[in-house]
């Protein structure tokens, strides 16, 4: 998995290089849109230090609080590491930096630290439709993508070439049929990004983008906030104050969130930016290809150092918003390692294998060691006022190339409060 540090850009949008960058490296696309003046308005969902480089790699082997960010490279040259990434918006300062607690990620989610921007490898097939070698991600233009066709499918029949891309059969036929599809010669273009109606209405909040391209936006969630509503008529959630950044940014897009998280959870929310990106992000879910890594404080001292912890979870009959193991529950299968100790707390990182509804709190009090602060699953308040759960980072395949991207989410405020008393307390026992 390629990893790197985002790019920034320069008041006259363009790529900012870092130093030591290759002069040759340039991106062949281009970037993702943004506000016609390239100014974040105050308050608005995109957060502070907008077009600030993000100069080291987001996977820098960092444990409880590593820095905030992304990695890869993204389909219109590199996805910006957006406007506060690494950055609390409500701060504009970076997340406290201490190295070397514990090890990054679990089961070989972790990859080695690069400066610098790369070019992405062309998937050689793998993805839905995809026979042979991959097309090259073209270049953008408004709603239209244009790609360049090799000279031996220049002439070739549509579905043909259709082959060599990652789109499915249902959504090439969709393409032909809305004239969204034109081949002339060697060049083929294919309109993926069609002007859509924004489906939840606007609500400013301040918002941490970590990712964002032309397929592809990550939000850090912050804590008391709703993924979508969960009630008719609701307000003030994370889709609308994503309705809110894309109105800002002049992108007429659709929310269309891939996964989701409980409301006082915080860290990163993946979305996709049109149907094809929607379509291979929910493909990569089924497949379980979208990595999703926490850090959790949990009550007490476990036993081991790492293990894996797989109990069906189902629905509390006697707690409408409560789950539990149950042996005719869905198949739920939790990752953990150990990546520090304190007197009567542990915290862990954990890799979902599953994604059930609290899937995490309720495995961890299955085993004796709810979260702190989780008081629906017995966690107590002493140190943190919600349940102490963080995504750390989010792995995910580029919808078009296959490449592993990676972003990570710095700890929350609150989150590090509880650690830095924890630590206090040890020093001074």
């Amino acid at each position: 998995m390629k990893q790197m540090s985002g790019a920034g850009r320069n008041r006259q949008g363009k790529p900012k290089q870092h130093k030591g960058q290759r002069q040759d490296d340039r991106r062949s696309t281009p970037a993702p849109r943004r506000a016609s003046d390239g100014k974040t308005p105050r308050g608005s969902g995109a957060g502070r230090g907008a077009g600030q480089a993000q100069s080291r790699s987001a996977a820098s082997g960092r444990g409880a609080s590593g820095s905030g960010g992304w990695t890869g490279r993204g389909p219109s040259g590199p996805g910006r590491a957006a406007p506060g990434s690494g950055h609390s918006p409500a701060h504009g300062g970076k997340a406290p930096d201490r190295g070397g607690r514990g090890r990054d990620g679990i089961g070989g989610a972790a990859g080695s630290a690069r400066g610098g921007r790369q070019e992405p490898r062309i998937a050689a097939g793998g993805l839905a439709g995809a026979v042979g070698p991959m097309l090259k991600l073209g270049r953008r233009k408004g709603e239209w993508l244009e790609l360049r066709l090799p000279g031996e499918l220049a002439g070739a029949p549509v579905q043909q070439i259709m082959k060599h891309t990652p789109l499915a059969p249902k959504l090439v036929s969709k393409l032909m049929q809305s004239k969204g599809l034109v081949q002339q010669g060697a060049s083929l273009r294919l309109a993926l990004f069609p002007r859509e109606d924004r489906d939840f209405p606007p609500d400013w909040m301040e918002l941490n983008v970590l990712y964002e391209d032309d397929f592809t936006l990550v939000v850090n969630k912050p804590a008391g906030y709703e993924v979508h509503p969960s009630e008719r008529g609701q307000r003030g959630t994370l889709a609308h104050g994503v309705a809110a950044y894309y109105e800002m940014a002049g992108q007429d897009v659709r929310i269309r969130h891939i996964h989701r998280i409980d409301k006082d959870t915080t860290g990163p929310v993946l979305y996709a930016k049109n149907e094809f990106a929607h379509y291979q992000y929910d493909m990569a879910m089924r497949e379980k290809g979208i990595e999703r890594i926490y850090l959790a404080l949990a009550e007490g001292e476990l036993a081991q150092d790492r293990g894996k912890i797989d109990l069906p979870i189902g629905q509390d009959r006697h707690h409408s918003t409560r789950r539990r193991v149950s042996e005719t529950g869905d198949p739920a299968v939790t990752h953990y390692e150990t990546v520090e100790r304190f007197g009567g707390y542990t915290l862990v990182r954990l890799r979902l294998e599953t994604g059930r509804t609290h899937q995490i709190r309720v495995h961890l009090a299955a085993i004796g060691h709810p979260l702190a602060g989780d008081g629906l699953y017995g966690g107590k308040r002493a140190v943190i006022s919600r349940q102490a759960l963080h995504g750390e980072r989010l792995v995910w395949p580029h919808p078009w190339t296959g490449e592993r991207l990676s972003v990570r989410a710095p700890l929350p405020a609150d989150f590090e409060a509880a650690l830095a008393k924890l630590r206090s307390t040890e020093r001074y026992d």
